[in-house]
């Protein structure tokens, strides 16, 4: 067993960036896809200094000019001049996935010039200018799956091509001491060096089991101070979550008695792993009549959450700290699997010189697996928890603000009866008190807008669709909810 190796990727949380001569490094970073500074945030965390950023959305620049504003900022990347580019260590980029192979062209990047399609060739090319160490990678998981896998093939290809090794993982913040459940697929490219690209993203034990994952959305906490209720894991945080409409099932409330409110833009930026108030732009960004609420909830709705960031941060500065190992006389395979036991679950293997000219052809037809690494020509796979082997616990209740805040935050009357409609017509299941909360609601507005008990028809009126036949054929849902509301006692 290669135990120099193994040793380099038994991390701990407190370590910090040294040499080989144990004397502290700083470690440059630069953001592209900046965002509002998720990864820079990470990264810091662990000592790095963020040299360079750039964003193109100017609410966006507003809120990096604030927490960084002594740090180059570009706002276009296909106007950025290499020779005017700060170098940097670690690259980070939360890149646009949209069709990554029409961009690309059959034979090669010949399709849809000028068009967000096209930004992650925009980053290879600047890549391969400054030649990066490391660029770290972060997307939907449907990035696996786009295009029939063809997206996530050129992806690979294109990072490989450069040299670099590359590893990937999806993995779940709710595991990483943000406790909403949002899965995001990253992505390692180390330089010359498929070992460290994998004690990135692995540990040399398998991640925790995630069996009981339903749990976290059914379980029941309240607010010591507020008395909110909500599960102790919270649905994904989008970039509309400031909105409501009837098609919100989905997403996570508050629920008091007879009230459910959508999180505070401070809530939501605790979800992700900021503080309260990291959205708010800086000084000179002009703010409209309505207020930043709408902007704030975007930006960080699209943001990645830090806690998952700043875990692979932890792997990838004490790996970059370590000495070089000795190479070792294994086959690629083997020594995979050593740094990555996860590998070992459903394993496959496959060959860019088997599986490119079916890419551009587009004939290409894969469903990747959530875990891998490729280097060369070689591809490994397999499948893996979304988590570490040890579990970072959060609970959502822990982030709610220690204040009831105002209406605007509250649903409608409407907006209940949107939502129960459309949870029925699916038939999925709300978390309880929440239910019973937007039922009561219901029944409250149903007995103020008519005497009469059976307030179906008053009810439909105001409904933001109005009735009519849903895929199970039953017209008279929204009525349903109605009268059943009215026959609930508190």
């Amino acid at each position: 067993m290669n135990h120099a190796l193994l040793q380099r990727v038994e991390i701990s949380e407190t370590d910090g960036m040294r040499g080989a001569d144990g004397l502290s490094v700083e470690l440059r970073v630069a953001s592209l896809f900046a965002g509002i500074g998720g990864f820079d945030k990470a990264f810091e965390s662990v000592s790095a200094s963020v040299v360079a950023q750039c964003e193109i959305d100017s609410f966006c620049r507003a809120v990096l000019r604030r927490h960084w504003p002594q740090t180059k900022l570009f706002e276009d990347i296909t106007k950025i001049n290499p020779a005017e580019f700060p170098a940097a260590d670690i690259w980070t980029a939360g890149f646009p996935c949209q069709d990554v192979s029409l961009a690309r062209g059959n034979h090669g990047r010949d399709g849809l010039k000028g068009n967000h399609t096209s930004l992650f060739f925009k980053l290879m090319d600047l890549a391969e200018a400054k030649k990066p160490k490391i660029i770290l990678l972060e997307n939907v998981v449907g990035l696996l799956n786009s295009h029939q896998g063809c997206d996530f093939a050129i992806i690979l290809r294109e990072l490989t091509n450069q040299g670099y090794a590359v590893s990937w993982r999806v993995l779940n913040a709710r595991y990483f001491g943000s406790p909403q459940s949002r899965s995001r697929v990253f992505m390692v490219a180390w330089r010359g060096d498929y070992r460290l690209a994998l004690a990135s993203l692995f540990e040399p034990v398998r991640g925790a089991k995630t069996a009981a994952e339903r749990k976290g959305f059914v379980t029941k906490t309240t607010h010591a101070k507020t008395g909110a209720i909500v599960p102790q894991v919270a649905y994904c945080v989008a970039a509309t979550s400031g909105r409501h409409t009837g098609n919100d099932w989905a997403r996570s409330y508050i629920s008091y008695k007879d009230r459910v409110r959508r999180p505070t833009v401070s809530e939501s930026e605790r979800l992700q792993g900021f503080e309260a108030g990291w959205t708010v732009p800086g000084a000179g960004y002009r703010e409209p009549a309505r207020g930043f609420d709408s902007e704030r909830y975007r930006a960080v709705g699209n943001a990645v959450a830090v806690p998952v960031v700043r875990w692979i941060a932890q792997r990838m500065t004490a790996a970059l700290a370590q000495p070089k190992a000795p190479s070792s006389r294994r086959g690629f395979m083997e020594e995979c699997l050593l740094i990555a036991p996860d590998l070992a679950n459903s394993t496959e293997t496959l060959r860019f010189s088997d599986i490119m000219e079916e890419v551009n052809k587009g004939e290409f037809v894969y469903r990747w697996k959530g875990c891998g690494v490729a280097w060369g020509n070689n591809i490994v796979e397999g499948a893996t928890a979304p988590a570490p082997s040890q579990v970072v616990d959060s609970r959502f209740v822990n982030l709610l603000d220690n204040e009831v805040p105002d209406d605007r935050y509250f649903l409608t009357p409407n907006a209940a009866i949107g939502i129960l409609r459309r949870a029925d017509s699916v038939g999925r299941t709300l978390f309880g008190p929440m239910r019973e909360a937007l039922e009561n609601m219901v029944k409250c507005f149903s007995a103020a807008d008519s005497p009469r008990v059976l307030a179906g028809e008053q009810i439909a009126k105001v409904s933001i669709r109005p009735p009519r036949t849903n895929k199970r054929g039953n017209s008279q849902l929204d009525r349903s909810i109605a009268v059943r509301a009215t026959r609930i006692s508190y």
